[in-house]
């Protein structure tokens, strides 16, 4: 019985890997400004993340055990070679992105810890993702992310034992609501940015590959994305709030790491700094080495690669996303708002993706035809994921209209951003609507 659980467990990995980049200090941040920011009332964010990401994985499960490829050469296939390069630009830009500024976090907390200079870090650190997933690839994230995200979910669910919870307080937090207030946006497309991110989804169909999974597989995949998304990443998520909620809540002025590590006082005293500091950097190498090997197989599958390390081309290309990440230790100021800015960002491009999962799982060429309920799922899923990019887009707007284009600088990306890949979706989504697939952007 036991061997029979532990080579059950051992079979795990693909959605604890999206786990790990989900559960990264992007995450972190957004829980944290979140409960810190307006106290429990964005509870149901929190929840709703865990639940949609959840979502999002088995969708992009069920598309991989049956189509038995990545999402890039699927879309190619059934949609035309256009929306696969849309596809494969959509993650380049919200994976680079996120790996610049985790780069940069990993780079200034490793200096606040050693007193070595974060660019010498950060130059280190690539070097070492660059040689550890070229070599020991998939397998090598994978291991290291079941471990990593077990440790950090076991120290803040410890936390909770020590700090007070307004029931109450909780209870109503429940209740959907957007608080006013400047960033309550941002903060809610960080928060479910984290869980529900294009990254995550469209990589699941090619760790679903690598673990050589198929519908035979269905049982274990479905426990995989359960135990990884709900239970390992919703404990998280639910104890770094609370503990926000309880400790930090009415904090003034902006927050920022050094106000963050207040979170941990109650159960680390004197030590809080450097516990959350070493948190911050264990969720930021778990993030890493998931997000480095996303572009790659996208780009990988696109140019009809294989996407994994037996490939010297797809090696190189991971290889060089690891070396290029060094460039986020060079980015200044503090690395603590743009945690939460750079999930948000992702939160914009990840409705194409979900449109484009949910299409392919219904077209015609895919035998994975999905149930009612749960492309009524897929529906809820991309509606919510919409609505709440929305908002933060519009935010974004009103800073581009106040500043300026070139003012607004991440602002202005960000809306542009949004422009062309809702124009994308919405023409996918017609397309779809019409039956007017065939023959569309092929060769």
């Amino acid at each position: 019985m036991v061997r029979n659980v532990r080579e059950f467990v051992s079979r795990l990995g693909p959605t604890w890997l999206a786990g790990a980049i989900a559960a990264g200090p992007a995450t972190m941040g957004s829980l944290l400004a979140a409960g810190a920011g307006f106290g429990y009332s964005l509870l149901w964010v929190v929840v709703l993340s865990a639940l949609l990401g959840a979502l999002a994985q088995y969708l992009a499960t069920k598309l991989a055990l049956g189509t038995e490829q990545g999402i890039v050469a699927t879309v190619e296939e059934q949609l035309g070679e256009l929306w696969a390069w849309l596809l494969v630009v959509d993650v380049f830009l919200a994976a680079g992105l996120a790996q610049l500024v985790i780069m940069k976090t990993l780079a200034d907390v490793s200096s606040l810890l050693t007193g070595v200079d974060a660019r010498l870090w950060g130059i280190a650190w690539a070097i070492v993702l660059a040689v550890g997933l070229a070599g020991g690839g998939y397998r090598f994230a994978e291991i290291g992310a079941k471990i990593v995200v077990s440790a950090v979910v076991l120290v803040f669910i410890a936390s909770l034992f020590v700090v007070p919870i307004d029931v109450a307080g909780a209870a109503g937090g429940l209740v959907p609501q957007l608080p006013g207030g400047v960033g309550a946006a941002v903060v809610v497309a960080g928060v479910l940015g984290g869980a529900v991110h294009v990254t995550i989804v469209t990589m699941q169909t090619y760790t679903v590959r690598a673990r050589g999974w198929t519908d035979a597989d269905s049982d274990v995949a479905r426990f995989d994305i359960y135990s990884s998304m709900v239970v390992a990443f919703g404990l998280y998520s639910v104890a770094i709030f609370f503990v926000a909620a309880g400790v930090l809540a009415g904090i003034e002025g902006p927050l920022d790491a050094v106000s963050a590590a207040e979170s941990l006082g109650p159960i680390a005293g004197p030590h809080a700094q450097a516990l959350f500091f070493a948190g911050l950097l264990g969720a930021a190498v778990s993030t890493l080495g998931g997000n480095t090997i996303v572009p790659p197989y996208l780009l990988a599958d696109k140019l009809g690669w294989e996407t994994d390390v037996s490939d010297a081309r797809y090696r190189a290309l991971v290889a060089g996303v690891a070396l290029v990440s060094a460039g986020g230790a060079f980015i200044e100021g503090a690395f603590f708002p743009l945690l939460v800015l750079v999930l948000a960002f992702g939160l914009v491009g990840t409705p194409f993706a979900i449109a484009i999962v949910v299409v392919l799982l219904n077209s015609t060429g895919v035998e994975a035809s999905p149930s009612t309920a749960l492309n009524a799922g897929g529906v809820v899923l991309f509606a919510v994921a919409s609505v709440i990019a929305g908002e933060f887009v519009r935010d974004e707007f009103v800073a581009v209209r106040e500043a300026g284009i070139l003012g607004a600088g991440m602002s202005s990306a960000a809306v542009v951003f949004a422009a062309v890949l809702g124009f994308a979706t919405a023409t996918l989504l017609a397309l779809h609507a019409t039956g007017r697939f065939d023959g569309q952007g092929r060769e």
